[in-house]
C-alpha cells in the first residue's frame, strides 16, 4: 500500500501551518513549522506570487496531507463525491472524514492519522465486531467502531487512550468512553470538520 515515507515536518512548513502529522511533538517547541515557519528549500524564505492555480492546489494538497493519502487515491475521491448529492466539496470533505483510520484518530485512538492508519493495519479495531485492518475502509452510519478485547490491554494504546481522555469525538461520532465503543451516528456535516480547508477551491481545481 503506497504512503508518505519523507519527513512530515516539511509538510507542514510548506503549507505555512500545522497539520499536526506528528502527533504529541507538534504541541511542543520541537515543532519545525513553529521553530522554522517558512517553506522548505533553499528558496523558502524568498518572496513568492501565488497565482489562482497556486491557492487551488495549495488547498488540494493540505486536505490530502491531513488526511494522509496519496494524488490518486484522493482524485477517487473526488470523482467519488461527484456522484453523490449536495455539495462536492462538502461531501469529499465528509468521504476523507468517515475513513476508518481518521475516525480512530477523532475518538483518542491514535495521537496522529499516521499512528492510527498504522494501528488499523495491524488489525487493533472491530467494525460491527469484525476485523477490519484496511484503513481507507469508509464507516456508514449506524456502524460500531471497537478496540479488539487483546489490544485493549496493549500498554501503547492504554497510553494513548489515557493521554487523550479529554479529546472530544465529532458529532457524528457517538463514543463510550468505559466500553471504548463508538457507533457512527450520522454523515459528518461541514460544520463537524474542523480542518481549516477552503474546500470549493479544491472543486474548482479539478473543474478546470
Amino acid at each position: 500500500m503506497a504512503r508518505y515515507t519523507d519527513a512530515v515536518c516539511r509538510l507542514c512548513r510548506r503549507e505555512g501551518q500545522k497539520l499536526f502529522l506528528k502527533g504529541d511533538r507538534c504541541y511542543t517547541d520541537k515543532c519545525a513549522a513553529d521553530r522554522r515557519p517558512y517553506p522548505p528549500g533553499q528558496h523558502g524564505q524568498g518572496r513568492a506570487k501565488t497565482s489562482e492555480y497556486g491557492l487551488q492546489l495549495r488547498e488540494k494538497q493540505k486536505a490530502r496531507r491531513y488526511y494522509g493519502i496519496l494524488e490518486n487515491q484522493f482524485r477517487n475521491y473526488y470523482n467519488l463525491a461527484i456522484k453523490r448529492k449536495g455539495k462536492t466539496g462538502e461531501v469529499l470533505l465528509a468521504l476523507l472524514e468517515t475513513r476508518l483510520d481518521n475516525a480512530v484518530y477523532r475518538l483518542g485512538f491514535a495521537m496522529s492519522r499516521a499512528e492510527a492508519r498504522q494501528l488499523v493495519q495491524h488489525g487493533h479495531f472491530l467494525v460491527n465486531g469484525k476485523k477490519v485492518n484496511i484503513p481507507s475502509f469508509l464507516l456508514k452510519p449506524g456502524m460500531i467502531v471497537s478496540i479488539k478485547e487483546k489490544s485493549r490491554s496493549l500498554d501503547k494504546i492504554k497510553g494513548v487512550i489515557e493521554a487523550n481522555a479529554s479529546r472530544q469525538p465529532p458529532k457524528w461520532l457517538e463514543y463510550d468512553a468505559n466500553a471504548l465503543i463508538a457507533k457512527v451516528v450520522a454523515t459528518p456535516l461541514r460544520e463537524d470538520i474542523d480542518i481549516p480547508i477552503e474546500e470549493q477551491l479544491i472543486v474548482e481545481l479539478y473543474s478546470k
